[in-house]
């Protein structure tokens, strides 16, 4: 290492010394008749080895050439080749800019490129290019398909699929990985997490078309975070165009579900000033989604007979109104050829205003006979409504409040004519705010029910015996929760020359990052007991909600329950009419404060090692600092204390890929790399709650260890001048430490004094042995699978067929892991690891004359393990899904465009299973939508 850092030192003297015999190639790269730019094209300077590739802004630089005459050639899939005489002069900055034509021939194949491939063509040039493996979608690849959210966009991205929120993609999932194991990204810099108690990034508060660009790195090199085991996610919004852009979109539909409306609006605007040094784009997006699910839930629970029924059962009916609102600016100033500065600004802010109404039985208890034979079942029988204050804001529901923010100034800077130096400032804060959230529950004592378990997929519990009458006042309750995560980000990269294969191009890069995040949660509860009793069910303000129309089938009727209205219209401070009374047992345990330090530093080598194989070796290494504090809590209410931990930890990351260009179209890609997946925030929080009445303690684990996996990739890509791929590759991944849920049924006070010295109170009675349940590092998980795809344009069809093009991708991913024990503590085998989905399959056909663009999408995965319960039985799955979307337009003039969307037309519920998956734990349908409009692009 010192050897490698005095040749890096004497070679930026050497740099300092001799720059003046070099000069510079920079400028920009656009298409000639939309001017915009033209990512990833290849650049090549003859003669000699001089070459490089455009950025997202269409850039290039060529560093340290010889002063002298060269042809520049640059290629691009789907373009014309380009040629053009350039001359360099010593010491100074050549300044070009480029304009390539759409289509062409080539070999025996006639290119005709319009709107339909122009994105696909900017999406697959950054892919070639890239040195590791990704996948890139554009702007106008996303707006193919008929996707609201950023998310429901990655899903057709191979190798991925998403969970689903609300009938809407929320959680990615990549190469099988749970969305713990990933990260997302917003033009490079780390978006935080608007939950309380994860990482995970909400997919569906981004607006799709807000985005440029998405990138998904499968593989990392040395300079990319490293907390990114399944693969990182980078959203790339919009930069400032070479010209005047106009372009807006306005649409209205339908969700059948609840026959209410939506609507979606969008504006670009984008130009560029002072003899176009100044470029500026601003976006702005809104949607209102005004829909429902319905839903129904089981737990499945298992006597000392054997005899299987369900112990809890729920009908759920929701009336949700999502209004998402996004704004950004982007802003670039060339200073000079040598020097340009980047402002980005991205607001998004989403409202999920929701009405719930429950029907809940539990406590369900079997009856039996002399022979244990279940005889009946009893149970209690509940009826709840969710809402919220009457006001401006909540309107009755309850309403979730999520932000998400992103500020960066960026600069981009040449040093002389050998070094590259660029830096970047950050801040990102997330929140999520829930205020006047209210629940009023009405409650039957317990009562004879029948229980249907004919077709375990549609159980059902009914207490045919009771009235309305028989409900009577449980309950009334107002929270406010609130979650705020902010991650400051700085940087800084070097770049310059350094070969050891003569004649051969080599770059080395070295860099430091520093991550300052702060997270915290506040949660209250309080209960109201009215001064004048409420009347039963019957007599109160009320709403009856039929089976009529019902999804998961009519013979679910939620019945009576009180109406929204009336739980929004009491005032509950008023000391006059309730008498209220805190309720720690619902927020004590979960509050918490989180500061995370992350310092990084790399140095990554670039090495052409011939003309056709080149390779990237370096080492990441990032210190992670926390400062962590929770509470002690005693009978889930009283507060014994606050615990603070810290812990410090160091990960050495090396790894090394190569890339083989077989020839211009043919790819071959291997990396040997390694990642980590940091712990949960709640996970790693001190906190101690014990709850007597169920002999269970509960705790954070501050020591858990970062998840550290070490990867091996192979891919090959087959691109062709028609613009389209087809591509294969294979991988695998060992994981150590990875994080489980640990469960200890015979857990003591000398256990507890042991693992808790810091602790003054023991909760645990001498003698006893309670429920322990904690975060724990497992073993290790071995994952491995493959992934093939196909984007064809069928243009070597005769007559209208040339206007057909498939988009077909399919990944398989198998993973076994070691070191999860069950509630005995005894050691489980042939355990996958939660959120390793085995099959995912991708597969549209899409049709393109003149002016009609139409295409039919399907979208699958495989059911998969979600999470681990004591054993087999409780282990919880999301079951398999497959998603059918429509979507047209036609042209009606150059720039206006109408259009038409439907989503889901294959009624695909959310739906999990318990143990087998005739089980049903949830299964909540949303019905199909639909959505017209027009859109204008100038």
């Amino acid at each position: 290492m010192q050897k490698l850092l005095f040749t890096v030192f004497f070679s930026w003297l050497s740099i300092i010394c001799f720059g003046q015999t070099t000069g510079l190639v920079t400028g920009n790269i656009v298409d000639k008749n939309q001017q915009l730019s033209l990512p990833g094209a290849t650049l090549k300077l003859k003669p000699g080895n001089h070459y490089t590739v455009s950025n997202q802004q269409g850039k290039f630089e060529f560093l340290s050439v010889p002063a002298g005459t060269y042809t520049l050639e640059v290629t691009y899939i789907g373009y014309q080749t380009f040629s053009q005489e350039v001359i360099v002069a010593p010491g100074k900055a050549t300044d070009l800019k480029l304009k390539m034509e759409a289509g062409g021939v080539a070999g025996k194949e006639v290119l005709v490129i319009g709107d339909r491939l122009r994105g696909q063509a900017k999406a697959l040039n950054q892919q070639r290019n890239n040195p590791n493996i990704t996948n890139i979608v554009s702007a106008d690849q996303i707006g193919r398909f008929p996707d609201a959210n950023v998310g429901d966009a990655i899903k057709r991205i191979p190798g991925i699929t998403m969970q689903n929120d609300q009938g809407e993609a929320r959680n990615i999932i990549i190469r099988g990985l749970a969305p713990e194991l990933n990260s997302v990204s917003l033009n490079g810099d780390r978006i935080p997490s608007a939950e309380g108690d994860n990482r995970r990034v909400q997919m569906d508060l981004i607006p799709s078309d807000m985005v440029q660009t998405i990138e998904v790195n499968k593989t990392l090199t040395p300079d990319m975070d490293a907390d990114a085991i399944g693969g990182s996610v980078n959203l790339v919004t919009r930069a400032a165009p070479n010209g005047p852009r106009v372009s807006a979109t306005l649409s209205g539909g339908v969700n059948p579900i609840r026959n209410k409306a939506l609507y979606t609006g969008s504006l670009v605007l984008a130009n560029r000033f002072f003899d176009s040094k100044l470029g500026a784009v601003l976006s702005a997006s809104y949607n209102n989604n005004d829909y429902g699910s319905d839903d129904m839930e089981a737990t499945w629970s298992k006597d000392d007979f054997g005899h299987i029924y369900t112990s809890e059962s729920e009908v759920r009916k929701y009336n949700v109104q999502r209004i998402r609102r996004s704004m950004s600016a982007a802003l670039d100033y060339k200073i000079n050829a040598k020097n340009t500065l980047y402002a980005n600004a991205m607001y998004n802010w989403r409202d999920d205003r929701e009405n719930r109404y429950r029907l809940r039985i539990t406590d369900i208890k079997p009856e039996y006979d002399d022979n244990d034979a279940i005889t009946g079942y009893g149970g209690s029988v509940r009826r709840q409504t969710k809402g919220g204050i009457d006001n401006g804001r909540n309107k009755n529901r309850r309403l979730e409040d999520q932000r998400v923010q992103n500020y960066s100034l960026r600069g981009e800077h040449l040093l002389g004519s050998k070094v590259d130096l660029d830096w970047a400032a950050s801040f990102s804060t997330a929140s999520e705010d829930r205020p006047h959230e209210r629940y009023i529950e009405y409650r039957a004592g317990k009562s004879p029910l029948n229980l249907d378990l004919s077709d375990a997929r549609f159980p059902l519990v009914t207490a045919n015996s009771l009235t309305d009458q028989d409900f009577s006042f449980k309950s009334l309750t107002e929270n406010h929760d609130y979650t705020r995560e902010n991650e400051l980000g700085l940087k800084m990269n070097l770049r310059f020359p350094f070969s050891v294969v003569p004649g051969q191009k080599g770059r080395l890069r070295v860099g430091g990052r520093l991550r300052l995040k702060d997270k915290k949660r506040e949660n209250n509860f309080f209960e109201y007991e009215p001064i004048t009793e409420f009347s039963n069910l019957a007599e109160i303000s009320n709403i009856h909600i039929s089976g009529k129309g019902y999804q998961p089938g009519e013979k679910y009727t939620p019945g009576t329950f009180v109406i929204n209205t009336f739980l929004g219209a009491q005032q509950l401070d008023d000391a006059a009419k309730f008498e209220k009374s805190d309720n720690p047992a619902e927020y004590l345990a979960v509050n918490f404060n989180a500061k995370e330090r992350i310092t990084a530093g790399y140095i990554r080598w670039d090495q052409d090692l011939t003309k056709q194989l080149s390779v990237i070796a370096g080492v990441r290494i990032e210190n992670t600092h926390i400062d962590y504090e929770g509470n002690i809590v005693a009978e889930e209410e009283e507060l014994e204390g606050s615990r603070k931990v810290q812990n410090s930890y160091t990960n050495v990351l090396p790894g090394i890929t190569f890339k083989y260009n077989v020839n211009n179209d043919l790819v071959l890609r291997a990396a040997a790399t390694t990642s980590i997946a940091r712990p949960n925030y709640y996970d790693i929080a001190p906190y101690v709650s014990s709850v007597a009445d169920d002999a269970a303690l509960s705790a954070g684990n501050p020591d858990l260890k970062a998840a550290r996996a070490l990867n091996f990739d192979l891919m090959a890509e087959q691109y062709f001048k028609s613009v389209g791929i087809l591509s294969g590759g294979v991988f695998y991944k060992r994981i150590s430490d990875f994080i489980y849920t640990y469960r200890d049924n015979a857990y003591t006070l000398e256990k507890f004094a042991a693992d808790y010295k810091d602790v003054a109170t023991n909760p645990i009675p001498a003698g006893e042995e309670w429920t322990y349940k904690q975060a724990r590092n497992g073993d290790n998980v071995k994952v491995y699978g493959f992934e093939v795809a196909l984007q064809r344009q069928l243009d070597f069809l005769p007559g209208f067929l040339k206007g057909f093009g498939v988009y077909v991708n399919y990944t398989y991913t198998k993973s076994k892991a070691d070191g999860i024990y069950n509630a005995d503590g005894d050691k489980r085998t042939d355990v996958t690891l939660p959120g390793t989905a085995p099959h995912m399959f991708n597969a549209s056909l899409s049709y393109e004359s003149r002016r009609f663009t139409g295409r039919l999408s399907g979208n699958y995965t495989a059911s998969y393990l979600d999470e681990l319960g004591g054993d087999n039985f409780d282990d919880r799955f999301y079951d398999k899904q497959f998603f059918l979307d429509l979507n047209a337009s036609f042209r009606l003039t150059k720039q206006l465009r109408v259009f038409g969307e439907a989503n889901n037309l294959t009624n695909q519920p959310l739906r999990y299973y318990q143990g087998i998956s005739s089980r049903t734990m949830q299964a909540e349908y949303y019905r199909p939508r639909y959505n017209f409009g027009l859109k204008f692009d100038l």
